[in-house]
C-alpha cells in the first residue's frame, strides 16, 4: 500500500535523507525528523492535525517512538504538502487510508484531483519561466550590444524609460 524509493547502497556515506530500515522498537522523534527531513516541531502538528494513518507508538516513559509505517506515511503527506495538498485533503486521504479497505475509488478521485490541481499549477509555472526566460533573453542581448541603458526604468511618476517610446523591459 505505501511505497517510498529506497536510496542505492552504493549512495555516498554521510548524513542523509531517508526511511531505509528501521529497528523493531522504531525511532525517535528526533531520528525520525532527521529520516524525513521534517522538523519536529512538524512531526507532532502532522499528530496533532490527525495527519497520521495509526496512532505514533509510545515508550512506557511516554516518547514518541516511529515505526517504518509511519516514517513513510511522512514521507507522503510532505510529498503531499510540496504540491499543494492542502491539510485537509491529506487528513481526508488519512482518514480513508486509516479506515483501510473499500474506499479506494474515493482515494483514487482525491488523488486525481490533486494530480491535476498540481498539473495546472506546472502549466502556470511553465508560463512564467517564459517570461523570465524572455527577460533574461532581453538582459543579456542588450548587456552585448552595449545599450542596456536604454532597458526601461521609471523615472518620476510618468513611468517612461529615459524618453525612449521602444521600452524593452
Amino acid at each position: 500500500m505505501l511505497e517510498v524509493k529506497r536510496q542505492s547502497v552504493s549512495a555516498p556515506a554521510g548524513p542523509r535523507k531517508g526511511v531505509g530500515a528501521v529497528p523493531a522498537g522504531g525511532v525517535t522523534i528526533a531520528e525520525a525528523a532527521r529520516r524525513t527531513g521534517v522538523s519536529v516541531h512538524t512531526l507532532r502538528y502532522y499528530e496533532r492535525a490527525g495527519l497520521v494513518v495509526s496512532p505514533v507508538d509510545r515508550t512506557s516513559g511516554g516518547r514518541r517512538r516511529y515505526r517504518e509505517l509511519d516514517l513513510k506515511w511522512i514521507v507522503i503527506c510532505t510529498k503531499l504538502r510540496a504540491t499543494g495538498m492542502p491539510i485537509r485533503g491529506i487528513r481526508r486521504y488519512a482518514e480513508l487510508v486509516a479506515a483501510g479497505p473499500g474506499n479506494e475509488a474515493e482515494r483514487l478521485a482525491l488523488l486525481e484531483a490533486h494530480r491535476a490541481d498540481v498539473l495546472a499549477k506546472l502549466v502556470e509555472i511553465q508560463e512564467n519561466l517564459k517570461l523570465i526566460d524572455h527577460k533574461i533573453d532581453t538582459y543579456r542581448g542588450s548587456l552585448a550590444a552595449g545599450d542596456a541603458d536604454r532597458l526601461w526604468a521609471p523615472v518620476g511618476t510618468a513611468g517612461l524609460d529615459r524618453g525612449n517610446t521602444a521600452v524593452k523591459s
